[in-house]
């Protein structure tokens, strides 16, 4: 097989929070009409597998390549069902639901899934006066929070953040969070698409939810959710790598790991890797060099960079995120280490 950065179809939702900024603002091309709430930028979700668009794997599913390619796509002698990261970019021009999760236990146990979904949110846009919801409060029992969850009075119990661009929040599963309006977020979280809320209306298209229904996702909602994870934005560690090219590790666990790097024109920017990037343009167009050739990249678009491929080369000025499974000692642990970090701070990317 000869390998080459993969585009994939890309799964829409027009959720009632969604708006028009991935289309008008992000300049992604190809979009539907009406408001556009996420893109799934790299997906292998049951009956939302991403297919490949181009090359000689064109019409592949990338759950085919998953399961005939394991070592080759994803790398390090990974094997599984699926492709391990989910990733996403989110319009909350409005606020998502007040949801929750599951982790991987609570999901194999209630939901007869083989995993949860951990996730986390990089913030690429806020609005002055954004805020996020992410955890309860401390001394809130689940009385409390189902009295408050009935009233939909979600500040009785939840924390809620200021939100500014640039910083990351990892969200370990069951925690009860939201965010919007007025935020963009690239989200990239464990593949999975369950989760339970508590908001009178459904998210598809704001219609009512019936009260037996709504309390009955409640109850379920509860039994889901874990008190204890307090999470906060962090603003990520810095690596050193080149004049003028930054790596900043925003957050790292052993589900998943995302990167942003930006180059300017002094060097480019070069990254050898061992397993699958999935690489999102946060910025100017650029091109994407591998041993397998280039590929021009949109801002707002995405490539799945198989593990295969080994090296990749982007000239400057340039402005991208990596997401991708991890090693943590060898990806995150060390270069963090050698860089001064401590490990207190390198443990609070993750969970």
């Amino acid at each position: 097989m000869e390998w080459y950065p993969l585009r994939l179809t890309t799964p829409v939702r027009q959720h009632v929070f969604g708006g028009r900024v991935l289309a008008d603002r992000w300049g992604r091309a190809g979009l539907p009409d009406g408001p556009v709430a996420e893109t799934w930028e790299v997906s292998d979700v049951d009956g939302e597998a991403a297919t490949v668009t181009a090359g000689p794997l064109a019409g592949r599913t990338l759950r085919r390549l998953v399961k005939e390619y394991p070592q080759e796509l994803v790398g390090r002698g990974w094997r599984g069902a699926r492709f391990p990261v989910l990733t996403k970019l989110i319009d909350a021009t409005g606020m998502l639901p007040v949801h929750l999760h599951a982790d991987d236990e609570t999901a194999r146990r209630l939901e007869g899934e083989p995993n949860g979904k951990t996730e986390a949110w990089h913030i690429l846009e806020a609005a002055p006066g954004a805020t996020a919801l992410a955890g309860t409060q401390p001394g809130v029992d689940r009385d409390r929070l189902r009295r408050a969850l009935v009233a939909q009075d979600f500040d009785a119990v939840l924390r809620r953040l200021p939100v500014r661009a640039g910083q990351t929040l990892y969200v370990p599963g069951g925690t009860l969070h939201s965010f919007g309006p007025g935020t963009v977020v690239y989200e990239i979280e464990q593949t999975s698409d369950i989760q339970q809320h508590a908001m009178r209306h459904r998210m598809e298209d704001g219609s009512p939810i019936a009260d037996e229904e709504w309390r009955a996702n409640i109850e379920r909602l509860l039994e889901e959710w874990r008190p204890e994870p307090r999470p906060d934005f962090r603003s990520g560690l810095g690596v050193p790598v080149d004049d003028g090219v930054e790596r900043t590790v925003l957050c790292a666990g052993r589900h998943f790991a995302l990167e942003r790097w930006r180059a300017g024109t002094a060097a480019p920017l070069i990254h050898r890797f061992s397993t699958a990037m999935v690489l999102t343009n946060a910025g100017l167009p650029v091109t994407v060099d591998t041993p397998a050739g280039g590929e021009r990249l949109a801002r707002a678009e995405s490539l799945l960079l198989p593990a295969a491929l080994g090296r990749m080369r982007i000239e400057g000025p340039a402005d991208v995120l990596l997401g991708y499974l991890p090693d943590l000692d060898t990806d995150i642990r060390t270069p963090l280490l050698a860089a001064g970090h401590g490990m207190d701070a390198i443990a609070a990317l993750g969970e």
